[in-house]
């Protein structure tokens, strides 16, 4: 039954959803190139904002908890499981005081108003995921350049989101590079719950009245931990937070 109830809901949801990309694509190429980088960023925060309103539409329901957890004035750097396109927005949205960066598969960098411009130019970084070599450098400058300016890098060591919500294994290499060369940065684990229920159905329609809930754990000084370490308690803190 919710499925065909879905089916009206979601294509209104659809065009709104395009409309407002359409709509904010030259809002934030005029926000960047004539005010910079702080008027390009608020464009990208109410971007979000208001795709997080069209999520009340399917009846949707958003919250974050421990936010009160997370340092200030440092790097950060967000370690989330990865359960779809919302995990994305919401942390946008309710993390934007921390300036979140995100690395991203490199399709994403084109086709797409406003998601592909604001990658590009953003500071979020694109990889393309056969081509394990090209994320190093990338992935990098991310490090130094959210050491530089104290701002936050979000990484999804799945790579790919989860259909079931089930957390796949997590890797190593993105999150150690940001780490090495970000080393006064804090690793901050986020859990996601519900977001994988938006596309339940598929990519439609979607998925009503879901709960997504995103949890801030508790953060490790990247100085005060060898990797290995770093590493065990972050995975076990997002995966003992994830509701299946």
């Amino acid at each position: 039954m919710q499925k065909i109830i879905s089916y009206p809901i979601s294509f209104i949801a659809i065009l709104l959803f395009l409309l407002t990309l359409v709509v904010f694509h030259p809002i934030q190429w005029i926000c960047f190139n004539v005010f910079g980088y702080q008027a390009h960023k608020k464009s990208v925060d109410y971007l979000n904002f208001f795709l997080l309103r069209i999520g009340h539409v399917m009846f949707n329901i958003f919250k974050i908890e421990g936010r009160e957890n997370i340092p200030t004035g440092v790097p950060i750097i967000f370690v989330a499981n990865h359960q779809g396109m919302y995990d994305i927005i919401g942390m946008i949205w309710f993390l934007r005081k921390f300036h979140p960066k995100f690395v991203s598969k490199v399709e994403l960098g084109k086709g797409i108003p406003s998601v592909s411009y604001n990658l590009r130019h953003g500071g979020s970084v694109l990889i393309d995921r056969k081509d394990p070599k090209q994320a190093i450098p990338v992935i990098k400058g991310m490090s130094e350049y959210i050491e530089k300016n104290k701002r936050s890098a979000v990484i999804f060591p799945e790579g790919t989101r989860s259909k079931t919500g089930k957390p796949k294994e997590f890797a190593q290499s993105g999150l150690k590079i940001l780490c090495k060369y970000a080393p006064s940065a804090y690793v901050v684990p986020v859990s996601i719950n519900n977001s994988w229920k938006f596309f339940r159905f598929g990519f439609f329609p979607y998925g009503l009245g879901n709960n997504i809930s995103f949890t801030i754990h508790q953060p490790l000084a990247v100085k005060d931990y060898p990797f290995d370490e770093i590493m065990e308690k972050t995975e076990n803190a997002i995966v003992q937070g994830i509701k299946l």
